[in-house]
């Protein structure tokens, strides 16, 4: 690729960007001065950057609005309980995002007066704030030159380069990232990769910088994927336990998979599912619920009970209506035992 070619390719970028973004309520528009006036910038910019990792645009859009709703500021927010945060973030899924998410808020506070540092180096001295959440925070809340490099981006670049190793697309992107603009750049980048080089069936026709890419003719071996490893099985059981229209809720440990949450009791995860109910009596099989996490595949056995009132429990919890258990804040595996289980028992009542 010639060397005056990366000029070409930010410029051509940037102008698909200013005729082709997409509308996100956490984006400043293309093109124009950044609201650095606004105290509250940087903190939806950097709530939108948590929020987005490992997870899709349209899931987060919700989230986004009911968090910038409740609470409209860093102050705001550092000062939310954290079970109330934990429940707002429930079914967004990677739980310890929501964790740091406080502790960030927290450290901000109090230790840098509110304000969010613009530079990339302090940013990551913060809690849940990585290489590429610094580098984005730095040049679109600020407007500073920053390569920033997400899934999109890597992809992108990758293509264009017909590079297909992960580990140089960093110096790659370095390369094309205009001083000017280095904001827009990056958001741009990230359209093309979600709307025009997706990961399959790429619309090269469509592409700004088509004519310049090496890896057209046969993008989809550009990043180079690695095998992936087997996801095991794991198993388990979740107790429901019920009592005067209440259902037993516990909160998990605030450290490991959802970490501070909410949650049916359950047994330990491992490879055999070999576990009694914690307690005698008239125990019901509702049946199994399955999640996918990152590293494993869970299968959940259910099983419910109605216990009596007053009766000694070996868990130390809280009594939820099960009327309201919507609003339990439980994440998406516990949510779906517990429709499970609802399900089952209005079926046993008719």
């Amino acid at each position: 690729m010639p060397v005056d070619i990366p000029d070409a390719i930010a410029h051509r970028i940037l102008k698909y960007f200013a005729e082709n973004a997409r509308e996100l309520p956490w984006r400043n528009p293309p093109g124009q001065a950044l609201p650095l006036d606004d105290p509250q910038w940087p903190y939806r910019v950097w709530l939108s950057e948590i929020m987005l990792q490992q997870t899709t645009v349209a899931a987060v859009k919700p989230y986004f609005a009911a968090f910038i709703s409740r609470w409209p500021s860093i102050t705001a927010l550092a000062k939310a309980a954290d079970d109330d945060v934990m429940r707002a973030w429930a079914g967004l899924g990677y739980y310890a995002r929501a964790r740091n998410l406080l502790a960030c808020a927290r450290a901000i506070v109090a230790e840098h007066g509110g304000v969010f540092p613009n530079d990339e180096a302090e940013l990551r001295r913060l809690p849940g704030i990585g290489r590429y959440t610094a580098a984005a925070i730095s040049a679109i809340a600020f407007g500073r030159r920053a390569v920033v490099v997400d899934g999109n981006v890597e992809r992108v670049v990758a293509r264009l380069f017909a590079e297909p190793s992960k580990a140089r697309v960093h110096a790659l992107t370095d390369r094309i990232t205009p001083i000017e603009r280095a904001g827009d750049f990056a958001q741009a980048m990230m359209d093309l990769g979600a709307t025009i080089c997706t990961p399959r069936n790429p619309r090269c026709e469509m592409c700004p910088v088509g004519a310049e890419c090496s890896g057209k003719e046969d993008p989809g071996q550009f990043p180079a994927k690695p095998p992936k490893p087997a996801r095991p099985d794991r198993m388990g059981s979740a107790w429901w336990i019920s009592c005067d229209d209440h259902v037993l809720l516990v909160t998990r440990p605030p450290k490991g998979l959802l970490g501070g949450m909410r949650a049916l009791p359950t047994t330990d995860w491992s490879e055999n599912l070999d576990a009694p109910p914690p307690f005698s009596g008239e125990w019901r099989r509702y049946g199994m619920v399955t999640h996918i996490f990152t590293h494993f595949r869970l299968n959940l056995s259910v099983m419910g009970i109605e216990a009596e009132s007053g009766c000694k429990l070996p868990f130390v919890g809280e009594w939820w209506p099960k009327s309201q258990i919507e609003e339990a804040g439980l994440p998406t595996l516990f949510a779906k035992a517990a429709q499970m289980a609802r399900a089952m028992e209005e079926r046993n009542e008719s």
